[in-house]
């Protein structure tokens, strides 16, 4: 014996729009908000230009020394930030922050001239022991451990409000 029920569609259209309506009455919305960690976002920035060559003087894509690699990635990133030229000057600017605090974005600063502690090097915090700089050979990731950097590290500073 087969026993099937009719029921009218327009009335299952009814239940399946009132199931519908009772659903979104009862179900909490969150706001969804997405705020950027702009210290990431200028390490991601500067990790686009991983490659580009050395040039004394360079503040392009086209070649970079230290600071101009610096200063073009704070202002071609979301910051748009405008810091100094000189990785002695940008220095002077922002809050000192100890090495076991380091976030990405912050600036990393070496005595890599012939005077000893005076700031000659800049490079951005990437994360994990690391930063991206322009150095001699090109725009490249390094290990702060290496011997040759960790030797020379003055400091470190966030200028990311």
């Amino acid at each position: 014996m087969n026993l099937t029920l009719h029921k009218p569609r327009w009335l299952v259209a009814i239940a399946a729009a009132f199931t519908l309506v009772a659903a979104f009455l009862i179900t909490p919305f969150s706001q969804a908000s997405a705020s950027i960690n702009y210290g990431e976002e200028v390490a991601a920035v500067a990790k686009i230009y991983e490659g580009k060559k050395f040039k004394m003087g360079g503040t392009t894509p086209s070649g970079f020394d230290a600071s101009g690699f610096t200063q073009y990635v704070y202002k071609t990133a979301a910051t748009k930030m405008k810091i100094p030229r000189t990785s002695a000057d940008q220095y002077n600017v922002g809050k000192s922050v100890k090495a076991n605090q380091l976030q990405p974005g912050d600036l990393v600063f070496y005595a890599t001239g012939v005077k000893k502690g005076k700031v000659s090097f800049v490079a951005i915090y990437v994360g994990n022991g690391k930063f991206i700089g322009a150095t001699s050979k090109g725009v490249k990731t390094v290990n702060m451990s290496d011997k040759y950097w960790k030797d020379r590290y003055v400091g470190a500073k966030r200028v990311i409000k």
